[in-house]
């Protein structure tokens, strides 16, 4: 008989398994607990509140810091163990079954008074972690707390309907009827909103929002980083982030699997701490490949967040140099009025002027152009509106090329809403110069750390530095230039494709 000490903690292999309600590695939940003052674990007053408990592993983790550090206030250890489940630690659990896991994986029994439970002062099945069955608001075919869609989520009751507790009342601090110095979790990351395929709303910030208003002394939550860019649902709640001094505490991972093995999170997690009476800048740690990058920071410092810390260093130090950016030679949205399904005509009989679309060229009249008539003599640079990289990841090489098409148009030549255009140029040397220009991997690296969904638009711009277009550039002047030095350089060179390497690559 072979023989092992192999003994693995049922919460790490919960934590492996895929899903929108990702569980939480007992590991990763120590990291965040130890962003909180040690002086906590030997408070006997401190309350603690996990609003969205899944395995019960964030209470479970609480519990063992707070038997040690009570212990010589309370040296008993059945009046700890009774003190700390009944009078500390509160859970609100996501589903009937994740109730059922929490109490197991806390009380050692599935009932919290139960014969087996290590607390014996509760009274009632269901002790310190509550769930309650709640039914979504419908108005208009929407819940009006969650943004759940009445046609995927009115259900029949043996369904779950996913009307989570915490998130379904105007009135969270009812549900305990106390105050909490700590809240902590791993909140649900989206629903279905009903839309066609696998459309899906982000639902983690209501739960964020929800937590600040019962407004503890610390709150901390694992997220998903996409709500740095905003986009769909989280706007409003990506300005109050970055907009909130009291953050005092962001790691932002681009592999979400560096936290939670074996499970994809296009964009990656990340974990924050807020404090009530702190109001300054913002430690954020870019943590990639096990290594940790810190730099104390305003979160709006820019209109745009960058996300990342060396990258930040690189704009600074240009800026230094030259603030001015090309924005204003990057035309708005739709620039001579065409569609994106528009073709033109196969003849040039019916109008002389080229327009240019994904399938191709067509002719069309000048007079069906309806819009930016001041760029139809000109010279300028057509570049596609959504980025080389369509699903905003890089390659298996960990590289971007950033940019899609980019071509100098001619006088006469136009293009549809499939692109964007620079310009205009007095002459074909300057608008060839800013093309060469424009897709630098110096251009390029800057314009990607503005990026922020698949598709391209005027500001995104701000971080690239207008230069002198009577000239051609490499990156090797621009390097000079801007004064990089060699770790900059190689970053640089590291992260962004050479321009003319196949977008398939």
């Amino acid at each position: 008989m072979i023989q092992t000490n192999y003994n693995p903690d049922v919460l790490s292999c919960l934590a492996n398994l895929s899903n929108d309600e990702v569980f939480t590695p007992p590991n990763l939940v120590n990291d965040i607990l130890d962003l909180l003052p040690q002086e906590l674990w030997s408070n006997p007053n401190a309350k603690f509140l996990d609003p969205v408990s899944k395995s019960g592993v964030f209470l479970r983790e609480m519990a063992k810091r707070l038997m040690h550090g009570l212990e010589t206030q309370i040296p008993d250890k059945q009046e700890r163990i009774n003190h700390i489940f009944s009078q500390q630690l509160y859970g609100i659990a996501i589903t009937d079954l994740t109730a059922l896991l929490s109490r197991r994986s806390v009380y050692c029994s599935k009932t919290a008074n139960g014969k087996y439970s290590i607390c014996d002062t509760f009274d009632d099945e269901q002790g310190n972690i509550r769930y309650k069955r709640m039914k979504h608001t419908w108005n208009n075919g929407k819940c009006t707390y969650c943004g759940a869609s009445q046609e995927v989520y009115d259900r029949e009751d043996a369904l779950e309907t996913y009307a989570y507790n915490f998130i379904h009342t105007d009135k969270p601090e009812k549900i305990f009827n106390m105050k909490f110095d700590v809240i902590v979790g791993n909140p649900p990351y989206q629903l279905s909103d009903g839309g066609a395929g696998a459309s899906a709303m982000p639902i983690y910030n209501k739960f964020i929002e929800q937590a600040i208003k019962l407004n503890p002394k610390y709150l901390s939550m694992i997220i998903p980083s996409r709500w740095f860019a905003g986009g769909k649902g989280l706007d409003d709640f990506r300005d109050m982030m970055l907009n909130d001094s009291r953050i005092k505490y962001l790691n932002d991972f681009v592999n979400a699997k560096e936290c939670f093995p074996g499970v994809s999170l296009g964009g990656g997690v990340c974990y924050f701490l807020w404090e009530r009476e702190y109001k300054g800048k913002c430690e954020v740690i870019n943590t990639k490949n096990g290594e940790a990058n810190a730099l104390k920071r305003a979160l709006n410092e820019y209109n745009i967040f960058i996300r990342d810390n060396f990258s930040l260093s690189i704009i600074k130090k240009i800026e230094k140099v030259n603030k001015v950016n090309i924005s204003d030679l990057i035309e708005s949205r739709n620039p001579f009025g065409f569609p994106s399904s528009a073709r033109g005509d196969e003849s040039s009989s019916k109008g002389n002027i080229v327009l240019h679309s994904s399938k191709g060229v067509g002719f069309v009249s000048i007079s069906s152009v309806s819009q930016g008539h001041k760029y139809i003599s000109k010279y300028k640079v057509m570049f596609s509106k959504v980025t080389s990289e369509h699903a905003g990841e890089p390659d298996k090489s960990g590289k971007f090329r950033v940019l899609s098409t980019t071509e100098v148009l001619e006088p006469n030549h136009l293009c549809t809403d499939s692109y964007l255009i620079a310009g205009p140029f007095e002459n074909r040397v300057e608008a060839e110069n800013f093309k060469c220009y424009f897709t630098t991997k110096f251009a390029r690296f800057l314009l990607l750390q503005a990026v922020t969904s698949i598709n391209l638009s005027k500001d995104k711009f701000l971080f690239v530095p207008k230069v002198d277009f009577k000239k051609a550039w490499a990156d090797t002047d621009l390097y000079k230039v801007f004064g990089l030095n060699s770790k900059e350089i190689t970053y640089i060179e590291e992260l962004i494709k050479n321009y003319e390497s196949s977008e398939n690559e």
